[in-house]
């Protein structure tokens, strides 16, 4: 296996739509992904895995059941697993993401926002 760099503003001018993690990385059993908010997404949950959401550029809002989280660029916030959560944002913002390789972004919804076979970039 090569180990080399992955330089994330490169990986994310590969990037044209929202909504649509590209896997970046691989480790322990996790992906580390990156992707494009804008908009709202849907509210779900992950009833077997937690997932980190670190913001890389932008404001990123996270809707819980009782506030909003507001990330802005270097931060992260880890959102435990069986918690329903709604994504969203005004602006575009660029997102990655730790979680287990098994992972749906829909969390227990299945829609058209469902992203089952993602792209590695």
């Amino acid at each position: 296996m090569e180990i080399k760099k992955v330089n994330l503003a490169e990986k994310l001018s590969l990037i044209d739509e929202h909504w649509s993690p590209k896997i970046v990385g691989a480790l322990n059993g996790q992906f580390v992904k990156i992707v494009k908010f804008k908009g709202e997404f849907i509210m779900h949950r992950h009833e077997q895995e937690d997932e980190l959401f670190y913001v890389i550029d932008g404001i990123l809002f996270i809707e819980l059941k009782d506030k909003v989280l507001e990330l802005k660029t270097g931060e992260f916030v880890i959102i435990p697993k069986g918690v329903a959560h709604k994504p969203y944002a005004h602006e575009e913002v660029s997102v990655m993401l730790f979680e287990p390789a098994s992972t749906l972004n829909t969390g227990d919804i299945e829609n058209e926002r469902t992203v089952s076979d993602l792209d590695r970039i």
